[in-house]
């Protein structure tokens, strides 16, 4: 599948975001910036930064979209990994970068504290926007509004095992007593909120770690053949009905606050009008509608800003 998964991290469990290096048109970083010749903030061209998966692509596209109806110019740039597109963002090499709130704050506090510093995300969307938004002040950055849109760590059963042991949740999986073999990375055993956490949490007998990619067609079809019971993946994993799998909802919440939000260079791009641009998406776009927005561009091949133009249209969200 095209979308490269957020790896669970040692101290926070959440994943980490990995893509291919490439440019999608507009200026070099080196001379992309949001400000204008007076050097004041929302004016001129944006630069949107953007992992090479499909949901960051399309997340990308839909800021565009909203930056171009309020009378800004944008260019989109695809950079490798959160270790080299962050510090762009700080330096204002980029003004404006779709993330995820957990996943960014523990990026951060790990950042400023070091790979054993004690995590500040949690399942708790306020207290993880508060702690990434102090973070991200220190470093000259602006986070918006937290979307409802959630791309989080989730499990997936057959729609078939689902229904023979009615489950739902994660819950019911552990009060049914199912043993499963789990089809997840192999730091799966180590992580929180994985392994340690599905025994802990919930109660599930997880009896083996098939060491298959996280959300990979290999762990999705394994599960589907029977071979595994259980995969890892994610909310937002567009292609779960064509293996007939389900996801079991985190009723205990377990994992971490990763609602969709945008993070902006507070000197290039922190005016208010940049901020109601944005913050028009985050009010709309729902964890379903990312899920089949991701859909069109993963299973049916549409183009990430063809696909994101006709959602902002149908949602009046553009003029």
């Amino acid at each position: 599948m095209s979308k490269i998964y957020r790896v669970a991290g040692a101290a926070a469990g959440v994943i980490a975001l990995a893509a291919g290096l490439s440019a999608c048109g507009g200026d070099s970083l080196e001379k992309s910036g949001g400000g204008d010749s007076s050097g004041k903030p929302g004016k001129g061209s944006l630069v949107i930064g953007t992992a090479s998966f499909a949901e960051s692509k399309i997340l990308a596209e839909l800021y565009a979209g909203l930056l171009e109806d309020a009378g800004y110019s944008t260019s989109i740039k695809t950079v490798d990994t959160r270790e080299l597109y962050e510090p762009a963002l700080e330096k204002g090499q980029m003004d404006v970068v779709p993330e995820y709130a957990a996943t960014l704050a523990e990026f951060l506090n790990q950042k400023k504290n070091g790979p054993n510093a004690k995590p500040v995300a949690s399942s708790d969307v306020d207290d993880t926007v508060a702690a990434l938004t102090k973070l991200a002040e220190a470093r000259g950055l602006k986070v918006l509004e937290p979307g409802k849109a959630v791309d989080q760590n989730a499990f997936a059963v057959t729609a078939d095992f689902a229904k023979e042991h009615n489950l739902k949740t994660l819950s019911d999986l552990g009060k049914s007593k199912q043993k499963v073999q789990l089809a997840a990375g192999d730091e799966c055993p180590k992580r929180p909120f994985c392994q340690p956490g599905l025994e802990k949490t919930y109660g599930i007998d997880v009896t083996g770690i098939d060491p298959l990619d996280i959300g990979s067609v290999q762990a999705k079809q394994a599960v589907k053949d029977g071979k595994d019971q259980m995969l890892l993946t994610t909310t937002t994993d567009a292609t779960l009905d064509q293996f007939g799998l389900v996801l079991l909802k985190d009723d205990k919440k377990l994992q971490n606050a990763d609602n969709v939000l945008p993070v902006v260079n507070a000197k290039s791009a922190g005016s208010k009008k940049i901020a109601d641009a944005l913050n028009k998406l985050s009010g709309v776009l729902t964890t379903a509608d990312l899920t089949q927005l991701n859909k069109k561009v993963d299973a049916e091949r549409l183009k990430p800003a063809e696909v994101a133009e006709t959602y902002l249209g149908d949602k009046g969200l553009v003029k």
